[in-house]
Protein backbone atom coordinates (compact mmCIF):
# COMPACT_ATOMS: atom_id res chain seq x y z
CA UNK A 1 0.00 0.00 0.00
CA UNK A 2 2.75 2.43 1.11
CA UNK A 3 4.38 1.95 -2.04
CA UNK A 4 1.25 2.81 -4.22
CA UNK A 5 1.25 6.47 -2.77
CA UNK A 6 4.44 6.91 -3.40
CA UNK A 7 3.95 6.60 -7.37
CA UNK A 8 0.69 9.01 -6.71
CA UNK A 9 1.46 12.13 -8.89
CA UNK A 10 1.06 14.96 -6.14
CA UNK A 11 -0.99 17.62 -7.99
CA UNK A 12 -0.29 20.72 -6.28
CA UNK A 13 3.74 20.17 -6.01
CA UNK A 14 3.72 19.37 -9.66
CA UNK A 15 1.93 22.41 -10.57
CA UNK A 16 4.15 24.54 -7.92
CA UNK A 17 6.89 22.68 -10.00
CA UNK A 18 6.22 23.98 -12.58
CA UNK A 19 5.32 27.40 -12.00
CA UNK A 20 8.46 28.26 -9.97
CA UNK A 21 10.04 27.01 -13.56
CA UNK A 22 7.95 29.17 -16.25
CA UNK A 23 8.37 31.72 -13.97
CA UNK A 24 12.26 31.56 -13.89
CA UNK A 25 11.75 31.15 -17.72
CA UNK A 26 9.38 33.96 -17.98
CA UNK A 27 11.98 36.36 -16.29
CA UNK A 28 14.97 35.51 -18.53
CA UNK A 29 12.68 35.39 -21.60
CA UNK A 30 12.38 39.44 -20.78
CA UNK A 31 15.90 40.12 -21.41
CA UNK A 32 16.05 37.87 -24.05
CA UNK A 33 13.30 38.08 -27.00
CA UNK A 34 13.50 41.52 -27.31
CA UNK A 35 17.50 41.03 -28.38
CA UNK A 36 16.73 38.82 -30.93
CA UNK A 37 16.16 40.32 -33.72
CA UNK A 38 19.07 42.93 -33.03
CA UNK A 39 21.52 44.28 -35.76
CA UNK A 40 23.88 43.54 -32.60
CA UNK A 41 22.89 39.86 -32.23
CA UNK A 42 22.22 39.33 -35.94
CA UNK A 43 25.85 40.56 -36.71
CA UNK A 44 27.85 38.08 -33.89
CA UNK A 45 25.63 35.23 -34.57
CA UNK A 46 27.71 32.23 -35.45
CA UNK A 47 26.69 30.52 -38.58
CA UNK A 48 25.62 27.33 -36.51
CA UNK A 49 23.02 28.96 -34.84
CA UNK A 50 19.55 27.04 -35.23
CA UNK A 51 17.06 29.42 -37.10
CA UNK A 52 15.12 31.75 -34.28
CA UNK A 53 12.35 29.73 -33.99
CA UNK A 54 14.03 26.71 -32.40
CA UNK A 55 15.34 27.96 -29.21
CA UNK A 56 11.76 28.67 -27.39
CA UNK A 57 10.72 25.17 -28.57
CA UNK A 58 13.54 24.18 -27.62
CA UNK A 59 13.81 26.19 -24.18
CA UNK A 60 9.69 25.25 -23.35
CA UNK A 61 10.59 21.67 -24.09
CA UNK A 62 13.83 21.81 -21.72
CA UNK A 63 11.76 24.16 -18.66
CA UNK A 64 9.42 21.60 -19.27
CA UNK A 65 11.68 18.27 -18.26
CA UNK A 66 13.27 20.95 -15.10
CA UNK A 67 9.91 21.06 -13.99
CA UNK A 68 9.54 17.09 -13.76
CA UNK A 69 13.37 16.62 -12.15
CA UNK A 70 12.55 19.35 -9.27
CA UNK A 71 8.78 17.71 -8.98
CA UNK A 72 10.50 13.97 -8.61
CA UNK A 73 13.37 14.93 -7.02
CA UNK A 74 11.64 17.16 -4.18
CA UNK A 75 8.67 14.52 -3.58
CA UNK A 76 11.42 11.27 -3.12
CA UNK A 77 14.05 14.14 -0.53
CA UNK A 78 13.86 14.29 2.64
CA UNK A 79 13.85 17.44 4.78
CA UNK A 80 18.13 17.62 4.29
CA UNK A 81 17.97 17.14 0.71
CA UNK A 82 15.03 18.99 0.01
CA UNK A 83 17.20 22.36 1.64
CA UNK A 84 19.84 20.95 -0.53
CA UNK A 85 17.68 20.76 -3.63
CA UNK A 86 16.16 23.99 -2.90
CA UNK A 87 19.39 25.40 -2.69
CA UNK A 88 21.08 23.67 -6.44
CA UNK A 89 17.83 24.71 -8.22
CA UNK A 90 18.17 28.12 -6.88
CA UNK A 91 21.67 28.52 -8.14
CA UNK A 92 20.75 27.14 -11.15
CA UNK A 93 17.60 29.22 -11.88
CA UNK A 94 19.33 32.62 -11.10
CA UNK A 95 22.73 31.60 -13.41
CA UNK A 96 20.01 30.90 -15.66
CA UNK A 97 18.45 34.19 -15.50
CA UNK A 98 22.05 36.02 -15.31
CA UNK A 99 23.47 34.56 -18.65
CA UNK A 100 20.26 36.03 -20.36
CA UNK A 101 21.28 39.63 -19.14
CA UNK A 102 25.19 39.60 -19.00
CA UNK A 103 24.51 37.97 -22.70
CA UNK A 104 21.75 39.73 -24.45
CA UNK A 105 20.96 43.12 -22.05
CA UNK A 106 24.60 44.31 -21.17
CA UNK A 107 26.09 42.70 -24.50
CA UNK A 108 28.96 41.01 -22.39
CA UNK A 109 29.63 38.04 -24.72
CA UNK A 110 33.17 37.02 -22.95
CA UNK A 111 31.90 37.68 -19.53
CA UNK A 112 28.52 35.73 -20.25
CA UNK A 113 30.94 32.24 -21.47
CA UNK A 114 32.04 32.29 -18.14
CA UNK A 115 28.63 32.89 -16.31
CA UNK A 116 27.46 29.80 -18.72
CA UNK A 117 30.83 27.41 -17.70
CA UNK A 118 29.06 28.22 -13.92
CA UNK A 119 25.35 27.33 -15.18
CA UNK A 120 26.57 24.60 -16.57
CA UNK A 121 28.75 23.34 -13.35
CA UNK A 122 25.10 23.85 -11.68
CA UNK A 123 23.53 21.76 -14.08
CA UNK A 124 26.15 18.73 -13.31
CA UNK A 125 25.65 19.35 -9.79
CA UNK A 126 22.00 18.98 -10.02
CA UNK A 127 22.43 15.80 -12.32
CA UNK A 128 24.33 14.32 -9.74
CA UNK A 129 22.49 15.52 -6.48
CA UNK A 130 19.32 14.18 -8.18
CA UNK A 131 20.39 11.19 -9.09
CA UNK A 132 21.17 10.40 -5.37
CA UNK A 133 17.31 10.51 -4.51
CA UNK A 134 15.14 9.80 -8.42
CA UNK A 135 17.09 8.24 -10.72
CA UNK A 136 14.33 9.68 -13.19
CA UNK A 137 14.82 13.07 -11.93
CA UNK A 138 18.61 12.76 -12.73
CA UNK A 139 18.33 11.64 -16.48
CA UNK A 140 15.66 14.47 -17.25
CA UNK A 141 17.96 16.98 -17.01
CA UNK A 142 20.48 15.83 -18.91
CA UNK A 143 18.83 17.40 -22.48
CA UNK A 144 19.25 20.71 -20.64
CA UNK A 145 23.22 20.23 -19.94
CA UNK A 146 23.44 18.84 -23.34
CA UNK A 147 21.60 22.53 -24.59
CA UNK A 148 24.23 24.62 -22.59
CA UNK A 149 26.55 22.88 -24.07
CA UNK A 150 25.59 23.79 -27.46
CA UNK A 151 25.58 27.16 -25.90
CA UNK A 152 27.98 27.34 -24.80
CA UNK A 153 30.25 26.37 -28.00
CA UNK A 154 28.18 29.16 -29.63
CA UNK A 155 28.82 31.41 -26.82
CA UNK A 156 32.64 30.63 -27.36
CA UNK A 157 32.16 31.44 -30.91
CA UNK A 158 31.08 34.70 -30.62
CA UNK A 159 33.23 35.57 -27.27
CA UNK A 160 36.00 34.53 -29.14
CA UNK A 161 36.15 33.74 -32.36
CA UNK A 162 34.15 36.82 -34.02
Amino acid sequence: MKNKSKNKINWKLLIICIIIVYAVAFMGSLFTSGNTNTDWYQSIKPKITPPSYIFPIVWNILFFLISLSLYFSWKDSNKKQKNNLAILFGINFLLNILWSIIFFEMKLPIISFFELILLWISTLLLIISTNKINKLASFLLYPYILWLTFAGILNFIIAFLN
